[in-house]
C-alpha cells in the first residue's frame, strides 16, 4: 500500500481485491485508488468511488480530520461531559468542570470521545498503551478517560501545564 502526500492509504489491485474476500466493501467507496490500476474488473462486485488524491490543502484536512472522527457512531453521539463527571469522585468536581470547560473553548469534545474509543479498542483487544508522559499527564480528564494511568489531583499537577 501507497501513501498519498497526506499520508492516506492508496490502494492498489491487491489490497481491494483482500478487502473484497474480507467483505469489507462498505468500505471501497472511501477509498484512494492507485490511477494506475484498471477497475473495471471490479466493477461487478461493488461501485468504486475512483479518487486518485485528495485535492485539497493541509489546512482544509486538517478541518477534515477535526470534523470527520473516524469511530463507532455510538462514541461520536456519546455524551462525554456526562461520562467523565459519572466516573469523577464528588471532592474532584470543580477540577472537571473547569477542564472541560477549557476542552469545550477548544472544541476539543471529538478528540476526547475519540480517545475512549481508543482507550476502549486497546483495553477490549489487550493492547497496552502508555502509562502517560509528557503534560498530558496534568490532565484529569484524560486520566478519568483511562488515556494514562498519573492521577493529577493526587500529585497536585496543574492542568493549565496541558492546555496552555
Amino acid at each position: 500500500m501507497l501513501l498519498d502526500k497526506f499520508s492516506n492509504p492508496v490502494f492498489q489491485e491487491q489490497d481491494i481485491f483482500n478487502m473484497l474476500y474480507k467483505g469489507q466493501i462498505e468500505y471501497l467507496d472511501q477509498i484512494i485508488i492507485d490511477p494506475s490500476i484498471d477497475t473495471s474488473q471490479f466493477e461487478k462486485f461493488v461501485k468504486l468511488n475512483v479518487s486518485t488524491e485528495l485535492d485539497i490543502s493541509k489546512v482544509e484536512f486538517d478541518q477534515i480530520c477535526q470534523t470527520d472522527w473516524f469511530m463507532p457512531d455510538e462514541y461520536k453521539t456519546m455524551d462525554i461531559e456526562t461520562f467523565i463527571v459519572d466516573r469523577s469522585p464528588k471532592e474532584n468536581l470543580t477540577r472537571i468542570v473547569e477542564e472541560l470547560e477549557e476542552y469545550k473553548e477548544r472544541n476539543m469534545l471529538d478528540l476526547l470521545r475519540w480517545l475512549k474509543y481508543f482507550v476502549d479498542t486497546c483495553r477490549s483487544n489487550n493492547l497496552v498503551w502508555g502509562v502517560g508522559r509528557g503534560s498530558s499527564v496534568a490532565s484529569y480528564v484524560l486520566y478519568i478517560i483511562g488515556v494514562h494511568k498519573i492521577d493529577s489531583i493526587k500529585y497536585n499537577l496543574d492542568w493549565h501545564e496541558f492546555l496552555r
